[in-house]
């Protein structure tokens, strides 16, 4: 398992959609996940530190979790079929280990409001993540290693499309 922390939640202007960046802790390696309005929302606004009148959906789940004695132990990305990314709740229920089935978006909402560490299988990882690497190799070395070129353009690609989003402030107003 590799460890995550939420880097961003960004917006494509062109299309509205909205994008929450994941980042290794320990490398420099990201994770792309296309999530929902109202995910992107709840993410946000958690980050930003804001507070609503009253309980957003996660902030319920919550204080459900809390209040039936539960602690959220980790949110597990598990798993990637078909384009879609699937996430587990790890939860202590008095003693006893439980793990739910959830959208990581909504894992991922509730994680950032629980303080919750974020995990990603190191498989999924390797299929959808993303490896961002400043290279401390010689000139020489770099240019006999043919598959870092490629990479190097692959990422250049990534980095043109994550430039061309706005980080999702102001809760999401379009």
């Amino acid at each position: 398992m590799v460890e995550m922390t939420v880097e961003s939640v960004r917006i494509n202007l062109a299309t509205q959609q909205r994008v929450v960046i994941l980042k290794a802790t320990q490398q420099e390696r990201y994770l792309f996940i296309w999530i929902a309005h109202a995910e992107a929302y709840a993410i946000a606004v958690e980050l930003q530190g804001a507070t609503s009148q009253r309980p957003l959906t996660h902030d319920l789940l919550k204080n459900v979790i809390g209040e039936l004695g539960a602690h959220l132990e980790s949110i597990v990305i598990s798993d990637l079929i078909d384009e879609i990314f699937y996430a587990r709740l790890v939860l202590d229920v008095a003693g006893r280990h439980v793990e739910i089935d959830s959208r990581p978006s909504d894992a991922i909402a509730l994680a950032v409001r629980t303080k919750t560490p974020i995990y990603i299988d190191e498989s999924v990882l390797e299929r959808a993540g993303v490896t961002l690497e400043t290279s401390e190799e010689s000139p020489t070395e770099k240019e006999n290693d043919v598959q870092s070129m490629k990479e190097d353009e692959n990422l250049d690609a990534y980095r043109d499309f994550i430039n061309s989003l706005d980080v999702l402030d102001e809760f999401g107003k379009d």
